[in-house]
């Protein structure tokens, strides 16, 4: 007959009381072992938890903190809204607004106009696109706009730049204008309508405003409420 071989609990026994005790010592710090590397273990993960909760915890709170940045400096930053004033005017008068008697025809070539810059007389069929141009525009297709009730708005280059040239953008309209440098001007600004020039030392002149209000859109022009827009660029227009 075939003796039985003896389950594994016969193994880990011992008739020895002093062998039976290392036997049951050895068997308990296994188990504390093995219950050490599964505390380990879920310490490790728990930890790993944490710090991926930090991690995006850290990743909004920087999101955060950029939107909110990009959101400010959107505000600080944008630029300023036009300049607004209601067309026509209401015969105030402007110190050192100087005012002319210029006709009106088409013609062709350049002209030499009494004004410099122009403020009115005879001009290219074509007129001049409104907007910011920053080279020399021609001066008789820009007088074809003054006679659209445009205001057209000329600086010195040698004279006024920088923050001085964005303190006069400032003060412009959206429409019914151009801006543009004028070399050999006599003065820093000047600021024409059809038939109405003031010439200025500072962007900060209270008086652009003025006649801004007072000319811009006028109803005394010759072809007042024509457009401003779909006929020419010149050189340098943003």
């Amino acid at each position: 007959m075939t003796p039985t071989p003896p389950s594994p609990a016969d193994k880990r026994t011992s008739g020895n009381p002093s062998t039976q005790a290392d036997i049951n010592l050895t068997v308990k710090q296994q188990r504390e072992q093995k219950r050490q590397q599964k505390l380990a273990e879920y310490q490790k993960q728990l930890a790993k938890r944490r710090r991926s909760k930090l991690v995006w915890w850290v990743v909004g709170v920087t999101a955060a903190v950029v939107i909110i940045g990009l959101i400010v400096a959107s505000i600080v930053f944008a630029p300023a809204p036009p300049a607004s004033y209601t067309p026509g005017g209401d015969g105030a008068e402007i110190e050192g607004v100087e005012t002319f008697e210029n006709v009106t025809e088409h013609v062709e070539g350049t002209v030499d106009y009494e004004q410099s810059p122009p403020a009115g007389g005879p001009h290219n069929q074509v007129w001049l696109n409104c907007g910011i141009y920053d080279q020399p525009v021609p001066n008789e297709n820009a007088v074809h706009s003054l006679e659209h009730g445009a205001v057209w708005v000329t600086y010195n280059p040698a004279e006024v730049s920088g923050e001085e040239l964005e303190t006069l953008e400032g003060k412009l309209p959206d429409s019914y204008v151009i801006l543009s440098p004028y070399e050999d001007l006599d003065a820093p600004i000047a600021i024409s309508n059809w038939n109405h020039q003031l010439k200025v030392d500072s962007a900060d002149d209270e008086r652009i405003g003025e006649f801004f209000e007072e000319y811009w859109r006028s109803a005394d022009v010759p072809e007042p409420g024509a457009s401003c827009s779909g006929a020419m660029d010149a050189p340098g227009k943003r």
